[in-house]
């Protein structure tokens, strides 16, 4: 029953409160970047993934690491764990979804929560070089969704390379989620979403004049309104709800085969209670679930210790612990 009932996560002081730990990596932490070597794959409808590789000489491992929603393999919270990885001996791979990177995609589909398809690519292309024994999944918030969707759609049948997994601030039903950001006291958050949201809508109805209009951007203020007139009829979906219901990864957490972990602050403003499986943490041998009292959304903010934030390091630590044993040890509390 890997639920891991007390985290050793200790927020500092003054760094409690789960909005600060939100917004204050994303204005103040500055981690140079790590993964220095692009890479543009195609994928299999002709529009193309932007890679970014750190290769660390004589290692076998892996850690592919996707960021969460308007975000990019730039981000600071993706750069930060990349820079503990490489730091542990492990070669990591960045990836920014569709119309993520410095250029527009091509076509007129983009990415969204349960957008697998493009992870595969990623991953087949990634199998290919045979000097990679061991990959390790990472996943933050929307990407986090995505890793562990695609874990659950897999179940056994994922490439055997493919050995354990971390998904950190994951939004696991996605409607509650994106009804708990229309709150007011999330409506900074809201915005910023919104923002480029509405920007990269308006490069599509450039580039694909009559397939894609303006159904009122300027004038929408939730992901239910954005969703439902773009995302899900733009991805096959017949409604906002539709597609939340279909690309929560939590209705797949108990078809998880290999050990992964999943860290949710108990204070992340964007999650409510169904965000926190813990029937599904408690009935299973491989997913584990912990949640730490503080945090925020993607905070886990730790000083000292070279920058590093704690869920980098605990990324880490519980890969670590994969390897060395099938059972997982719980943490204590530092």
């Amino acid at each position: 029953m890997p639920l891991i009932e007390q985290s050793s996560y200790v927020a500092p002081f003054g760094f409690r409160n789960g909005h600060l730990q939100t917004i204050y990596p994303a204005l103040f932490r500055k981690v140079p970047l790590i993964t220095t070597e692009p890479e543009r794959i195609v994928t299999p409808d002709d529009d193309f993934l932007d890679l970014m590789w750190a290769h660390t000489p004589n290692t076998t491992r892996l850690a592919i690491l996707t960021h969460g929603l308007e975000g990019s393999a730039h981000a600071t919270y993706v750069q930060g764990m990349a820079r503990t990885f490489v730091k542990s001996g492990w070669s990591v791979l960045t990836w920014n979804f569709r119309n993520c990177s410095h250029e527009p995609n091509r076509q007129l589909r983009s990415y969204h929560s349960g957008a697998i398809d493009d992870l595969e690519t990623v991953l087949e292309h990634t199998t290919q070089h045979t000097v990679i024994k061991e990959i390790a999944l990472i996943g933050f918030s929307l990407g986090g969704n995505l890793t562990l969707k695609y874990l659950g759609d897999h179940g056994a049948q994922i490439d055997p390379r493919i050995r354990s997994a971390v998904a950190i601030s994951v939004p696991c039903d996605l409607a509650s989620s994106s009804e708990r950001l229309e709150h007011w006291s999330n409506r900074i958050y809201m915005a910023r979403f919104l923002k480029t949201l509405r920007a990269k809508v308006r490069e599509k109805i450039t580039r694909h004049p009559g397939k894609i209009h303006d159904h009122g951007l300027d004038q929408m203020r939730t992901f239910r309104e954005f969703d439902g007139a773009y995302t899900a009829p733009i991805h096959g979906f017949q409604s906002a709800d539709h597609y939340w219901s279909k690309c929560s990864c939590t209705q797949g957490l108990a078809n998880i085969t290999i050990p992964t972990l999943l860290i949710n602050a108990k204070n992340d403003p964007f999650l409510t209670p169904s965000c926190f499986p813990i029937k599904e943490a408690r009935s299973s041998r491989h997913f584990h679930l912990e949640m730490p009292k503080h945090g925020g959304h993607m905070g886990f903010i730790r000083f000292g210790n070279g920058n590093a934030y704690w869920s980098e390091n605990r990324a880490v630590e519980f890969l670590d612990a994969v390897q060395a044993s099938p059972i997982i040890a719980t943490s204590e509390p530092a």
